[in-house]
């Protein structure tokens, strides 16, 4: 619609405008309609250079990871702010509308997290709204204080947007209120006392200073002057003496410069050696100015400095009134300044990372440069040479983004086999030789950490199951052991037979035939583990005839009498039609209800004998018939109750017993006998099942089946046709199975190789690196499955080991000895001649291994610092004295006493001067002590723990036994020591021991475990027919110690006891009982016929054998100790007595929880058992006693000091397994430590910095320096260092400005900082004595001096230093005073530890130093007391109103009445001195409390004065003399205060005389 050019503006259609920019527009459209194209003009200009606005960038959707994409709205806004088409704004300036981002899905939690780093200082708020002044603070006041809060991404700690964090958990707080404590003034010292005054004439000042103790903090003032000066009192100068002194001050070194193209031309002038006694001539040392164009050559120029006189006042004086021999140096030679060149930067390195993650997890890469010369005297020293920046630079993504994530977790292989020798060799090694073990035992396992995958763009983890260092995974290791247990054979255990049941068809289906079976069962009561043979038959059967499927069930209920309570009666008979198995059926299914159904019984009357219900049928005496016997049974009943006269009389004895035959069936059986199932194979009819059916979750292994033989057997003749045995029980010959599968070892891939040196090796390695590579098994091979590889563990050795290169310096012969040039030299008096002090220069080069020329980085990297370029020289003057070098030293004896020599000699024409000969300044002989090789030990450090040597063996799972490795015992324990040679120097600790220890012998305890008693014979088997229990006993002879084995749980007399199962075979005879007799009461001695009474019964030897019948046999061939009772007492009851029958038997008791499990084994503690409960046993486990499993000891770590005492070296084990039940607990040391040997530190030792040397000036500027020193010592905080040979501590340090650094020394009049003061104690800043911060601040500072009063106005500027410091106290300001003195005292703060201070305490509760009364005592003869009240001269006492204050002052009557002379008089009159009125005052008595009401005393005293006066005029009445009436009333009236003051001025009284007279 609109042209971008003004001019193109042509044939506007105006409906082309939206409606909204129409309503907009109506304003400008209205006035100009007349000219439409100026409307127009207007209207499209107003879109030139729009700016087009975006909204906010909208949330990230998309793919998980880096692929999301995250959009925001872009519309073209007019001038006016309303929003038009795109097309009317640039395209070229429209912002992006999408750009990529990270999109956070949920398992991304795992992968970021929030550093909160913790709160910076409480801030004041600025301006905060309604925040009072500081004035009005009274603790505190109102803050802000921030922290850090950043994502990251937790494997490398990148920062990350904060949206991803955010996306889990809100972002915490950056920003929280605090309080910051009231402004605190700065406090500042005492003063220190007045400095000296000169002794002369001359104008000087004195001054003292104060050091700054706690600055200002949050607000508060600064630091007052920290100085105070004043002039001193000089007298006036006497005539011709100077008023001033004069110093000479030296400057600053100038710059280092070239000398001037004139001063080169002296090269070819020669001059004469002074030092030679030829007549040679030689080059002079000014050669080294030619002219040379090599570069990076050094070039020695010289530098000058100003030397001035200076007078006392600070003036300039003239030279000569300072001139000193010998005059200072003002010119000296020195190096050129060239700075250090380098060399182009090489190409960018590859990244470090092939992928990323934009800013998660940027790469970096890197270059270099080298070193094409170094710098020169004070030239800039090389920048850095290696630079280093993150792949994405400039906004440019170069690296793609990496398609996944890498975590690292524990992972573990399949429990190995149970072993039971790990646990069985704690009782006794030898069991390990046993080869079927069975109990507690223990599996192994590997850990090991392996690498997780996260594919970002996937929603899926990929593992990786290679092995690597266990380091990388975090957290607990999972359990490498635990216990297990091993099955012990068992046979299997079937209970005793049931009784035969009921004739029943085979097929109660199909019942028309005439064949039945009887049967018998047995349960098995545990299976058989571990062996071959299978349970026996359980079922045995015996064909009958007439079999029936269902029959009568048929119980009787209650006696009901016809009539009354006794007497005959009817019981009624309930039928139940039941089938073979017990269940409950339809009646038509029996034959015709069984008759009668109703049966006579009758209930006994009182009278009658009462007999008791008939007992259950006996067991059946034979479990089958034969020709010599059969079986029978019986039940009988008992009389309770004879009857009395009248009565109905009791049966028969006869009648008391019913016997019926059982088991009339012949003694034949028959059962089914089964062969042992065959091997599982595979079958052609269920493979069409293995594709569909998951058979218990294994469909992989398939289905296969296994078959067996079933044989019919009679039990006497053997195997008979299949049709004698029931069909319906006949076992089954085909059942299906799990095919058994085949497992293959499973193994991790191998790790990676572990790494060769990246480093490079210097020269060529003395031995072949190597690395290594391991695999796991995680499974083992079973089944016939793939078998496990040999290979575990591989080995090669590295290839491409980098060899670092080599380098070397080559220097080359040193200069001539160059001075400073003639021209320069010759301008100060004293120094025409060309000798003295210079400089030498020499050429360093570097050279590679092969004598080429390398660059010069290469050298500083590879071969050390650079030799130095230049040196000092000397040329000699012609007075100097000139020597040959020192010789080499004599040669030593091999007595340590012995001393070494070496010598010089003067040369030339020295040899002719008397100054040269004093051998005490110029000595010409060096004696010095030969080296010795004497050494001495002492112990240092404690000793080590006894350590056991040898005997630790391993076992083959990586645990150890405490059997096997030596654990106690002797063992030596080891005590380092210090090595010292003859100077006391610490030395090498092998030249006085090859160990570095001394080694004593030591014991370790062993552990005792607890000793019980042998064990007791075992009691008899409590079963002499079948199963039963035995017992055996022993007791506490010692108990544990030393960490021993536990005791088992004791009883209270400390025995133990064991209980096991036994097993007794029956015998074939037994015992045989018949029933009990009748009760016989002795008639004689009861009428009655009832009470107690005895009955009797028969009891028989039989044979049980069941081929014999229960025939009768003799009685001595049964165990007559287990002969049963043939008499018995018994009652009966009395006609009126309720006659109850015996009790039955007791129910069934409920099995409640499983009985103790006993162990079966003889000679082992644990294992698994049988548990036995009445005639029932099953299996169950006996907790194993397990001892304490430790790992080996590791090696020795490295010493924790590589020099020095107080170095340790450490060992430790692992606990693999922990004790169980009674086993031996864990000992409490795990850990080993040992003194390292001391071996000697050398370091370099910096010496104190020497004064300001000024070089010949007496102030001005100059150099303070200090020695650098290479020292041994034992690096403890007592170590005392001693000076050795430089070569010891290595590479000298070449930083000039350690070892010098400028200085000056104030001239006098000049302004000058003093030195620091000493820090100040810790301080903490505290909030009513608790301490608000946790580290403290130290504070020292510099004050200015003025020592010319002259320039006290201009002199300014002082400084002090603020640092943190930890172990501070609070400490409290309080306003201290002085006594009162003329209503003055002093007043000073002072801290809480007793420091004067100025500052610290606030000053509004500062005390006042001018006392003031109130209101102002005005009042004659009144003055303000040291109480700040108005008070009374002496003379006077005060009369006070009654709020408190004086009224007036009234004179003490009486005093006018006492003569005195004028000096009296005008000693009365005069004032009297205010300081000893208050202090008499003090003692005087005050009658007025400040409120102004009477004290109570003062009534006291008024009541006692009372009776004093009558009791004195009673007296005087009676001595008959007359009184002074007048005065007395008056004094009376006058009140008390009158009477206090007239007690001493005019306590007596004027007695008449005895005429009466007055």
């Amino acid at each position: 619609m609109c042209s971008r050019n003004k001019s193109d503006i042509t044939g506007f259609n105006f409906n082309l405008i939206s409606l909204p920019e129409r309503l907009a527009l109506q304003p400008l459209i209205v006035p100009r309609a007349a000219n439409g194209n100026d409307f127009l003009a207007e209207y499209c200009m107003a879109f030139l250079n729009i700016p087009s606005f975006a909204g906010h960038w909208g949330r990230c959707v998309g793919d998980c990871g880096s692929g999301g994409v995250r959009s925001r709205a872009v519309w073209c806004t007019h001038v006016e702010g309303w929003t038009t088409y795109h097309a009317n704004c640039d395209q070229k300036d429209k912002p992006e509308s999408q750009r990529r981002c990270f999109k956070v899905c949920d398992w991304h939690l795992e992968l970021f997290e929030w550093e909160v780093l913790g709160w910076e200082r409480c801030g004041l708020v600025p301006f905060a709204g309604g925040e009072v002044g500081a004035g009005a603070c009274v603790t505190a006041q109102h803050g802000l204080q921030h922290r850090s809060v950043r994502c990251l991404q937790k494997l490398n700690r990148t920062i990350v947007t904060n949206e991803i964090c955010e996306y889990f958990t809100p972002q915490p707080p950056a920003e929280q209120a605090c309080l910051v404590p009231c402004p605190r003034d700065c406090v500042v010292s005492e003063f220190s006392s007045w400095s000296e005054c000169g002794t002369g004439c001359a104008k000087s000042l004195q001054h003292r200073t104060r050091a700054v103790i706690a600055p200002p903090l949050y607000g508060g003032a600064p630091c007052p002057n920290l100085t105070e000066s004043r002039a001193c009192g000089a007298p006036a100068c006497p005539l011709g003496e100077e008023e001033h002194t004069y110093s000479l001050r030296v400057g600053s070194w100038g710059e280092c410069r070239l000398p001037h193209p004139k001063d080169i031309d002296l090269t070819g002038r020669t001059m004469q050696d002074l030092g030679s006694d030829s007549g040679e001539r030689s080059t002079s040392g000014l050669q080294g100015y030619k002219p040379h164009h090599r570069p990076r050559e050094v070039e020695i120029g010289y530098q000058t400095r100003q030397v001035r006189c200076v007078r006392s006042d600070g003036k300039n004086a003239a030279l000569s009134l300072c001139m000193q021999d010998p005059a200072p140096l003002t010119f000296k030679s020195c190096v050129i300044a060239k700075d250090c060149e380098t060399s182009e930067w090489s190409a960018w390195s590859a990244c470090s990372r092939t992928c990323g993650w934009g800013d998660l997890a940027p790469g970096f890469r890197s270059r270099r440069r080298g070193v094409r010369s170094v710098a020169v005297g004070t030239g800039k020293p090389c920048p850095e040479l290696e630079e280093r920046e993150a792949c994405s630079v400039g906004g440019k993504e170069l690296l793609q983004p990496c398609p996944r994530y890498s975590e690292f977790a524990w992972r573990t292989s399949e429990w190995k086999a149970c072993q039971v020798s790990l646990l069985l060799d704690q009782e006794d090694p030898r069991y390990q030789k046993h080869v079927d073990l069975c109990g507690g035992g223990i599996q192994t396992r590997e850990v090991y950490c392996v690498q997780i995958t996260v594919e970002l763009g996937m929603h899926r983890l990929k593992e990786v199951t290679r092995p690597v260092d266990g380091k990388l995974c975090l957290g607990p290791a999972p359990s490498a052991s635990k216990l297990c247990n091993v099955l012990c054979p068992a046979e299997c255990v079937v209970s005793a037979w049931s009784v035969w049941g009921p004739c029943l068809h085979e097929n109660c289906q199909d019942h028309h035939g005439g064949r039945g079976f009887r049967m018998r069962q047995r349960q098995v009561i545990v299976d058989p583990v571990g062996t071959l043979a299978d349970c026996p038959h359980l079922i045995e059967s015996i064909p009958c005839e007439d079999p029936v499927c269902y029959e009568w069930i048929v119980s009787e209920g209650i006696c009901v009498t016809d009539h009354g309570k006794c007497g005959p009666g009817n019981r009624i008979l309930k039928a139940v039609c039941k089938n073979k198995k017990g269940e409950e059926v339809s009646h038509h299914l029996c034959s015709e209800l069984p008759h009668p159904e109703v049966v006579a019984c009758e209930i006994p009357c009182a009278t009658d004998c009462v007999i008791s219900e008939w007992s259950p049928w006996s067991p059946c005496s034979h479990s089958c018939s034969s020709k010599n016997a059969e079986g029978s049974q019986s039940r009988s009943r008992s009389i309770l109750a004879l009857p009395a006269e009248g009565g109905k009389a009791c049966p028969p004895d006869r009648a008391l017993q019913e016997h019926r035959t059982c088991n009339d069936h012949p003694c034949v059986h028959f059962f089914w006998e089964t062969s042992p199932w065959s091997p599982c194979s595979e079958d052609v009819l269920v493979t069409a099942l293995n594709a569909t059916i998951n058979w218990s979750g294994e469909a992989t292994c398939g289905v296969g089946i296994q078959t067996r033989k079933v044989f019919c057997m009679k039990s006497s003749s053997g195997q008979v046709t299949p049709k004698r045995c029931p069909e319906s029980i006949r076992p089954e010959t085909v059942r299906p199975c799990l095919l058994l599968c085949k497992k293959d070892c499973v193994v991790t891939p191998f790790s990676e190789w572990t790494r060769c040196p990246t480093a490079c090796q210097s020269g060529k390695p003395l031995r072949r690196v190597k690395q290594s590579r391991y695999r796991i098994i995680i499974q083992d091979a079973a089944n016939g499955g793939q078998a496990c590889p040999d290979t575990l563990y591989e080995e090669r050795e590295c290839e491409d080991i980098p060899i670092c290169p080599v380098y070397r310096w080559k220097t080359h012969r040193w200069s001539h000895c160059v001075l400073v040039p003639d021209s320069v030299r010759q301008g100060v008096l004293g120094h025409n001649e060309a000798c003295g002090h210079g400089l030498q220069s020499r050429a360093v080069t570097c050279l590679s291994e092969y004598d080429d020329s390398a660059d010069v980085g290469d050298c500083m990297r590879w071969a050390g610092s650079m030799p130095s370029l230049v040196q000092e020289c000397l040329i000699p003057c012609k007075d100097d004295c000139t020597f040959s070098p020192w010789s080499k030293f004599t040669a030593c004896s091999f007595d340590c006493e012995s001393t070494r020599s070496r010598r010089r000699s003067l040369t030339g024409r020295s040899r002719k001067r008397d100054k040269c000969q004093n051998t005490e300044v110029y000595p010409q002989v060096e004696t010095e002590l030969c080296p010795c090789e004497v050494f001495t030990s002492q112990p240092h450090g404690n000793w080590s723990d006894c350590i056991i040597r040898g005997g630790t063996s391993e076992l083959q799972l990586g645990m150890r036994s405490h059997r096997d490795a030596k654990e106690c015992g002797e063992g030596v324990r080891l005590r380092a020591i210090a090595c010292y040679d003859k100077t006391g120097r610490l030395v090498e600790p092998s030249r006085c021991s090859s160990s570095g220890y001394i080694e004593e012998s030591c014991t370790v305890p062993c552990p005792f475990d607890c000793k019980l008693s042998d064990w007791s014979s075992w009691s008899p088997c409590s079963s002499s027919c079948g199963p039963g229990v035995k017992v055996r006993y022993r007791w506490l002879k010692e108990k544990p110690y030393n960490g021993g084995r536990p005791c088992p749980k004791l009883d209270l007399k400390n025995q133990v006891y064991e209980a096991v199962p036994c097993y007794s075979e029956c015998n074939q005879y037994s015992w045989v009982v018949e029933p009990w007799s009748p009760c016989k009461i002795n008639s004689e001695q009861n009428s009655l016929h009832c009470g107690e009474g005895i009955q009797t019964r028969k009891v028989r030897c039989v044979n049980t054998a069941e081929e014999h019948g229960g025939e009768t046999v003799p009685n001595a061939l049964c165990n007559q100790a287990e002969i049963p009772d043939m008499m018995q007492k018994c009652s009966l009851y009395c006609p009126s007595e309720c006659a109850v029958s015996d009790w039955g038997q007791w129910s069934t008791c409920p099995q409640v929880g499983s009985p103790a499990c006993v162990a079966v084994a003889m000679f082992l503690t644990c294992r698994s058992s049988l548990s036995f409960s009445h005639f029932m046993r099953y299996r169950c486990v006996v907790a194993c006693a397990v001892d304490c499993q430790l790992s080996a000891w590791s090696t020795w770590s490295q010493c924790s000091h590589t020099c020095g005492a107080g170095g340790q070296m450490v060992r430790g084990r692992s606990v693999v397994l922990r004790a169980a039940g009674e086993g031996r607990p864990c000992p409490e040391q795990l850990t080993q430590h040992r003194s390292c040997p001391v071996k000697p530190c050398y370091s370099w030792l910096l010496g104190p910095w020497s004064p300001c040397r000024l070089q010949g000036g007496q102030c001005g500027d100059g150099l303070q320096v200090r020695n650098l020193t290479c020292v041994v010592h034992d690096a403890s905080d007592s170590a005392t260092s001693k000076p050795v040979e430089n070569a010891l501590c290595g590479e000298l340090p070449s930083k000039e400005g350690v070892l010098q650094l400028p200085c000056s020394v104030p001239c006098p009049g000049d302004c000058h900082l003093t030195e620091w003061s000493e820090w100040s104690s810790c301080e903490l800043t505290c909030i009513n004595g608790r301490s608000f911060e946790t580290m403290g601040r130290q504070s020292r500072s510099r004050a200015f001096i003025v020592q010319s009063p002259e320039n006290q106005e201009s002199c300014s500027g002082q400084a002090m230093e603020t640092r943190p410091c930890s172990g501070g106290k609070c400490y409290d300001y309080l306003w201290k005073t002085s006594l009162w003195q003329d209503n003055v005292r002093t007043v000073w703060c002072q801290r809480s530890d007793g420091i004067n201070v100025t500052g610290g305490c606030a000053l509004r509760t500062k005390p006042a130093e001018v006392r003031h009364c109130s209101p102002p005592c005005r009042k004659p003869f009144s003055y303000c007391t040291q109480r700040g009240v108005c008070g009374c001269e002496r003379g006077y006492t005060e009369i006070m109103r009654s709020n408190g204050f004086l009224d007036y002052c009234m004179k003490v009557p009486g005093l006018e009445d006492k003569k005195a002379d004028v000096k009296t008089i005008a000693g009365k009159n005069k004032p009297v001195n205010s300081k000893m009125h208050d202090i008499f005052k003090g003692w005087s008595i005050q009658p007025f409390n400040p409120d102004g009401k009477l004290k109570m005393w003062v009534y006291g005293v008024s009541a006692g004065g009372f009776l004093i006066i009558v009791f004195l005029i009673f007296t005087s009445y009676l001595m008959d003399c007359a009184c002074q009436e007048d005065k007395w009333i008056q004094r009376w009236h006058n009140g008390s205060r009158e009477i206090e003051s007239l007690g001493v001025n005019c306590g007596f009284l004027d007695v008449c005389s005895s005429s009466g007279n007055p």
